[in-house]
Formats: C-alpha cells, structure tokens, sequence
C-alpha cells in the first residue's frame, strides 16, 4: 500500500556491513522505467523529505523508478548517528545502488549526499561492471570534503579540543535538537577527501547551488566544478536560494534537472 506521508510502499530492510554487527538499512524502491533516479540525502536528513518525496512524485507521474534509503543512524534505518562516518554511509550507498538499481540511473545528491554521490561515482569505476550505470549526477548544494573544509577547519580551537579530548562535539542546530560531531567522523571522513585533485565521475553533472546558503558557501560549489572535466558539468546558481532548496521553485529546478536526462 502507498502511505501519503513517505510516497511509497512500507520499506524493505537490508542488512549492510560486517556479519556480525550489520546496520538495518531502510530502503523504498518504485519500480519504473529507465532511467530511474537514485536518491542520496544530506547529513541528518531522510528520504522523507521534501526533496525526496517530490522526486519520488515525479518518478511516479513518468512511470520511472525511483530509490530512496536513508543511511544508518538517519530516518528508519537502524544504527546510532554518532557511530556514523563518511566510509560507512558510502558503503550503504554502494550496498544499496547495487542491490536495488538496474540500468542508467541519474543519482540526484543532496549537500552530503552530493559528497556521497561523488564516492560512489568513483566507487563504481573501480569495481567490475554491475547491471546499473551512472547516466547522470545532479547534486543540490553539494558538500564534498564537508568535514574538514566546512566543519574542522571552521571550528573555533575550543571546539577542536574538546573533539580531540572527548570525542565529539554537540552541535547546536537550527533545524532540531543538537547533534554529535564525533572525532571519529572528523578523522574518518579524511580517507576521503576529494578537492585536492581532479575529480573523474565519467558522466555528465549537473550542480544547482544557492548563493545565500549558510551552511555550504557558493564558493564551496566553484571549487568543485573546477576539479571536474571541463565538459558535461553545468552550475546553475539560485541567487535567493538557501541551502535546503526546498521551495516550489527550487523543486521545480530540481526536477528541470533531472529531466535534462531522459
């Protein structure tokens, strides 16, 4: 049965990691035609969003498919947030893409999620060929290296102690209680580091961007074009956008994107 508030049928649950402490990851996969549309959210959201749920919506007016999970520690997959880090979210995404995925599918990424759709582009070109295939990227404010470029190196030297000699850090936010910035992530997340060199995704990219986000810069989204190929990347900035892109006109950007690819 379709539940109003999710889009889409009750999730399927997989299991990802090590057999003796798997993470029950919740997924929803709409069957359709090609090519489908994968979903990777940002840091602390789920796949119930309003991005997520209006790309889901779309997939089901054109009769696409469409997959959307959310990872461990996040919406209704299991895990605690705080044990979470950028190789272990990455390793989800894998897990999932090759799991529920067939054929070209265009990888839309939010903020982290634009992150993650950048790992698992490189994660794909070096595995054997599976049965799915990266069409197209369209990331939305994306936030490669978001841990040491926007969260390390911004943090004030008490904040950087305090991670160093406990461990982790709440951080106040806007959108909900505060949450754990762990050592652990800060550490982690280094093993993946992408701006310091040209990055090969081996399909076309498109980026939307708003120039007045507080939490990734625009100059943040610059620096990434500039480490992709030349060709096939597109920028589209939203000069009132924030960085939740999440008003109809940024919806319907969002979409015009996606459809550029079929």
């Amino acid at each position: 049965m379709t539940n109003p508030e999710t889009g889409s049928q009750t999730p399927v649950f997989v299991e990802v990691g090590e057999a003796g402490a798997p993470r029950r990851i919740a997924v929803r996969a709409r069957k359709g035609g090609l090519p489908g549309l994968f979903w990777l959210g940002g840091f602390k959201s789920d796949m119930r969003g309003t991005k997520a749920l209006a790309l889901d919506a779309w997939a089901a007016e054109h009769g696409r498919a469409c997959t959307r999970f959310d990872y461990s520690g996040h919406g209704e997959s299991g895990g605690d947030f705080a044990e979470g880090t950028i190789g272990r979210w990455l390793e989800e995404s894998v897990a999932v893409f090759e799991r529920f995925t067939s054929g070209p599918q265009v990888v839309i990424g939010s903020s982290m999620g634009g992150w993650m759709a950048l790992l698992l582009a490189r994660e794909l070109a070096e595995r054997p060929a599976t049965r799915a295939s990266l069409k197209a990227l369209v990331l939305i404010a994306p936030a490669p290296d978001f841990t040491e470029e926007l969260m390390w190196k911004a943090f004030s030297p008490d904040v950087r102690r305090q991670i160093e000699t406990t461990g982790e850090w709440l951080r106040p936010s806007e959108y909900g209680d505060p949450y754990p910035i762990t050592r652990k992530l800060i550490e982690e997340g280094r093993n993946h580091l992408l701006l310091g060199g040209a990055i090969e995704v081996g399909c076309p990219v498109h980026i939307l961007q708003g120039a007045k986000d507080p939490d990734v810069p625009w100059k943040h989204a610059f620096a990434l074009v500039h480490r992709l190929p030349a060709d096939d990347v597109v920028l589209t900035m939203i000069q009132d956008g924030d960085h939740r892109l999440s008003r109809p006109q940024d919806i319907a950007r969002i979409l015009a994107a996606v459809a550029e690819f079929g």
